[in-house]
Parts: structure tokens; sequence; C-alpha cells
């Protein structure tokens, strides 16, 4: 146990009804009722870093990280049980490689049997408390439909032939949104039963991605941040006031998105630009959780900060 679990690292968050769940470091989880001006740590079955959280509903959730490890809470965040590790999700991947007769999906995954558990797991979603879907480094990709029970691999159906890295997964609806490494953005429209990838003229990685209304928006490396609004035909660059790498996202009531970047700046969706929210410096940010129209939680290397919003 930390002695301040409000001043640890934090990488991620999600709401579990009012309840804020948040993920770093050292696999910490710590849990708010107060909209994160007091926090609690929860007890986990594992001390590797933890990147991202999800809520299915107000006691479900899911928590993924390295290690390839997937944990699972059904008393919104306060305990939690491991669903998924590394090997088990390589042994995972040889299996249905070795069924599918696909000698390079075999060679691929005898790769990950060998490397052991090293890959981290770097974002997931759940449909709701029984379905779910996480992706990570070197393009991995496994679904569950019982709570994390049993796990299938979706390497094969993700059009990412370079097993570049999957930083970002949004959901809404029955669309997915999957953004990641040299530009690598994935849509699906049928709730995941096939993927498109999408052109975009910016060939950087994008670490995080928004879907809003009508919207879709990808952000990353040095200020780059790009907007379809028409399913992905064409894009549009976001003009953002200085060259700094995108990290964190999140979606307002009503469809606003704030952007966070490498230098604690907050920067809002405007028209075809970012303004920069005016605010107090903030350290580094790892993560944005919108409480409402006009507060935040920041999470960071100094933990998690509220914030209140003009």
């Amino acid at each position: 146990m930390v002695r301040e679990p409000a001043r640890a690292v934090l990488l991620a968050s999600a709401r579990c009804g009012e309840r804020v769940v948040a993920v770093g470091e050292r696999g910490i989880v710590v849990t708010s009722d107060d909209a994160g001006r007091s926090w609690r740590q929860a007890r986990v079955p594992v001390s590797v870093t933890l990147t991202a959280v999800r809520c299915a509903d107000a006691h479900t959730a899911y928590a993924a990280g390295h290690g390839g490890v997937v944990l699972a809470s059904t008393d919104g965040g306060l305990t939690w049980a491991k669903r998924l590790d590394g090997r088990r999700a390589a042994q995972l991947a040889l299996d249905a490689a070795r069924s599918g007769g696909d000698a390079r999906a075999v060679q691929d995954a005898q790769r990950l049997v060998a490397d052991g558990p090293d890959k981290p797991f770097l974002d997931l979603h759940f449909f709701d408390a029984r379905h779910g879907l996480v992706v990570g480094a070197y393009g991995l990709a496994f679904a569950t439909e019982d709570g994390g029970q049993t796990w299938q691999p979706w390497m094969q159906r993700l059009p990412n032939p370079k097993g570049n890295h999957f930083y970002a997964l949004r959901v809404q609806g029955d669309t997915l949104l999957l953004a990641g490494e040299q530009g690598l953005v994935l849509l699906s429209t049928d709730a995941g039963r096939s993927f498109r990838k999408l052109e975009l003229p910016y060939q950087g990685s994008f670490f995080t991605a928004e879907l809003a209304g009508r919207d879709m928006i990808v952000a990353g490396l040095r200020g780059n941040a790009w907007r379809s609004s028409d399913g992905g035909a064409n894009w549009a660059q976001l003009a953002a006031p200085s060259p700094v790498s995108f990290t964190a996202s999140t979606v307002l009531p009503g469809d606003g998105v704030l952007l966070a970047n490498q230098a604690g700046e907050l920067l809002r969706v405007d028209g075809s630009s970012l303004t920069p929210v005016q605010l107090p410096a903030l350290p580094p940010l790892n993560a944005l959780q919108a409480l409402g129209a006009h507060a935040l939680l920041a999470l960071g290397v100094q933990g998690a900060i509220p914030v209140p919003l003009p």
C-alpha cells in the first residue's frame, strides 16, 4: 500500500456510476467517491503497471496493463481478480494460429510464446459486463464474451500487417475506432465484426482518439490532431498552438472535446483549431476524466488533480 494514493503516478481513469476508478504504475488502483477530493487504494493481485481502465456499469470494471494483464472487479473497483496474462494470451494466439493454418500467424504466435509476457495492453473497452476487447503493443487484440473467463485472439481480424502498436480504442454504439503507431487508424461500423484501415495525411503515431457526435478525432506526435466528420473519408488537421505531443483526451457533455499534451496544456477543439484553456500550470498529463461540463480530473505524474473548467 502507498502512503498517499492520490499522489501516485496515474495513467488512466473511468467512471463506475458516481465513483472514479484510476490506475497507474506498479499495479496501483485508487477510487474516489467525492469527485477526486479524496482517494483510497484498492486490493490488486499484480504489481505491473496498469495502463487502462473501463467500467461496464456501476459495479463491473476492467483494467489492463503490462505483462498482458487484464483484471476484473465486480464491486466498483475496490477488489480485483486476474482474468488474463501475457503467457496465457500468447498460448491462445498460438492455438488459434495453428487451427487457422496460417504459417505466418503461427510464426508470429510462436515468437509471442518465446518472448514471454513482455508486451503491454494499452487500452480496452467493455460493451457490457461480459463482452469486451483489449488491445496493445505489436498489434495485440483479444476479445471476450464471458467477462474474461475465456478469450479469442483478434489479430487476424484487424488489418495491421506490420503489427503496429494500438494506443487508443474508442467506442460509440456499433462504431469502434482504433488509433496507433505510424498513422494507423482502423474503423469498424458493425460492432467489431469487420474493420477497415483509414487513410490519413499524417503517418506519425496517434496516442489518443475520441468519437464525439459525428466527429472522429485522433491526436499524437508533435501536436498533430486530425478530425473527420464523414466516417473517415476525409480528414482536416486541427491547428495546434505548439508542436507538443498529445497524450490524453476526453469528451465533455454536449460532445465537446478536450486534448492534453506533454507540456500539461489543455486545449479545446474549437472549429478547425485547438484553443488553449486558460488554467494554472499543470504537470505533464497521462489522462483526462470529465466529471461534468465544468469539472475535470487531470491525471499524471503528480496523481489526480481536480480542475475546474471555465
